[in-house]
C-alpha cells in the first residue's frame, strides 16, 4: 500500500462536530523506531508548520514501541513500524459526511481471525503476571492477545464497514504508506484547548446486554464492582502524575470518576482529569511526556512495560498507541488505539486484552479479551 492507493483518504477522524476526511498531504514527517532525536524534534516540527497558515492541519499515529524511545530501550519488543507518522495538510478539510460502506468484495477476508495464543498459553501469561503482583512488583499490567487474518482489497473499505457496525467517538483512519492503521476507538488520550488538558482513562468492562434489563444489570455490576473501581483508580493516580509533571501545582482535578458509559458492544467506566499546562508546554510534547497511556500498560508504567514485553510474543505496533490531530488555532486531541486493527502486507491483525490485578479471574479476564473484539472481527468476516 502506497499514498497512490487515493481516491480514498489517507486520514479520517472525528472532531467532535464532524468528520474530517484528508486525502494527499503537502508533507509527511515519518520517524524511524530507532531515532530519539528525531521524535523528540518533532512536536517543534508541528509546531513550525501550524505556525505557517491560518488552518493548517497535522494529523499523526505514535506506534507503542516509541515507548523505547521515551523510556528505556527494554521497556518494548523491536518493531519493524515507524515509531511515528504525522501528515501535514496545509488546509484542514471541510466537514463531510462519511461515504457509505461498500458492500461487496472491495475488502474481504481470505482466511479467519486466528489467534496467536491458546487459552491455556493466555493463562499462563496471566499467572506470571499474578506472580509479579503477589511479590509487589507491580500493582496492574495490562495483557493483550493478537488476533490475526489474511485479506484482500482496500483498508478503507474494512474501516467503513466497520464504522458502520460499531461507530465510537474516536473512530479513526490513518493510511502511512506502508500499511494501514484503523478502528474505532471509545477512548480520549489527551485533549487540550487554550492550556487546559483531560485525559479520559478507561478501565472496568462489561459486554452489551442482550435485552435492555440485562444491559441494565450488567451497566450496575460494574458501577458496583469494587475491583474495576480499584483498578480505574490506580490508573488516574498515575495520570494524574504524569500531568502533575506538565501542569501548574495545584491545577489537577480528577473529577468526574468512575462513570458508566455504553458503546456498541462494551460498557466501560470512565474517569476524567484535567489541569492546566504550564506555559511553554505544546500538545505534542504533552502527549510525549504522558505516552503511552497508562490505561494500556498498567502501574507503575515502566515495570508494566518490561513485563508486557516478557509475555506478549511480540510488538503492538500501532495497537495502544496513539494517534493526534492538532490545528493552527491550537485545538488538539487524540485517542488511544484500542478496538484498533492494522493492516500490512495483506495481513490484518486485532488485539483484545485487558488490565490484571491481584484478584483478577483468570476465566473472566480471558473472556474479556474475547468479548472486546470479537464482534468487530465478526463484523469483517461477513
Amino acid at each position: 500500500m502506497t499514498h497512490t492507493s487515493a481516491p480514498f483518504p489517507l486520514a479520517a477522524f472525528h472532531d467532535g462536530q464532524s468528520w474530517r476526511l484528508c486525502h494527499q498531504p503537502a508533507r509527511t514527517l515519518t520517524v524511524a523506531i530507532t531515532d530519539r532525536d528525531d521524535l523528540q524534534a518533532l512536536p517543534a516540527q508541528v509546531n513550525q508548520w501550524l505556525a505557517a497558515g491560518p488552518d493548517r492541519l497535522a494529523v499523526g499515529l505514535i506506534s507503542y514501541e516509541a515507548a523505547a524511545l521515551l523510556h528505556h530501550p527494554d521497556c518494548t519488543h523491536a518493531s519493524p513500524l515507524p515509531a511515528a507518522v504525522v501528515h501535514l495538510y496545509t488546509d484542514t478539510p471541510a466537514s463531510a459526511p462519511l461515504p457509505p460502506a461498500a458492500h461487496d468484495d472491495s475488502f474481504r477476508l481470505t482466511t479467519p481471525f486466528a489467534p496467536d495464543w491458546s487459552r491455556a498459553g493466555y493463562l499462563a501469561a496471566l499467572e506470571r503476571i499474578q506472580a509479579y503482583l503477589r511479590a509487589g512488583d507491580c500493582y496492574q499490567v495490562n495483557l493483550a492477545q493478537r488476533f490475526s487474518s489474511r485479506f484482500t482489497g482496500h483498508p478503507w473499505n474494512a474501516w467503513r464497514a466497520l464504522v458502520a457496525a460499531h461507530p465510537a467517538p474516536h473512530a479513526c483512519y490513518f493510511d502511512y504508506g506502508e500499511g494501514a492503521v484503523f478502528g474505532v476507538s471509545p477512548e480520549r488520550f489527551l485533549s487540550v484547548r487554550g492550556r487546559t488538558v483531560v485525559t479520559e482513562p478507561i478501565k472496568g468492562s462489561q459486554p452489551r446486554g442482550r435485552t435492555p434489563e440485562e444491559d441494565d444489570f450488567l451497566g450496575d455490576l460494574l458501577l458496583r464492582s469494587d475491583k474495576d473501581r480499584a483498578e480505574n483508580l490506580m490508573i488516574v493516580d498515575l495520570l494524574r502524575n504524569d500531568l502533575g509533571q506538565l501542569c501548574e501545582p495545584g491545577s489537577i482535578e480528577a473529577e468526574p470518576l468512575f462513570q458508566l458509559r455504553r458503546f456498541s458492544n462494551v460498557q466501560h467506566l470512565v474517569s476524567t482529569v484535567r489541569g492546566t499546562l504550564r506555559t511553554g508546554i505544546s500538545p505534542l510534547e504533552a502527549l510525549l511526556a504522558c505516552f503511552p497511556g497508562g490505561s494500556i500498560t498498567g502501574a507503575p508504567k515502566r515495570r508494566a512495560m518490561e513485563i508486557i514485553r516478557e509475555l506478549e510474543p511480540g510488538p503492538r505496533g500501532f495497537y495502544c498507541g496513539s494517534l493526534f490531530w492538532q490545528r493552527s488555532n491550537g485545538a488538539f486531541d487524540s485517542s488511544i488505539l484500542i478496538r484498533t486493527l492494522q493492516a500490512r502486507n495483506g495481513q490484518l491483525v486485532c488485539h483484545g486484552g485487558g488490565g490484571i490485578v491481584h484478584d483478577s479471574d483468570p476465566a473472566q479476564e480471558y473472556a474479556e479479551s474475547l468479548f472486546k473484539v470479537e464482534k468487530l472481527m465478526a463484523a469483517l468476516e461477513r
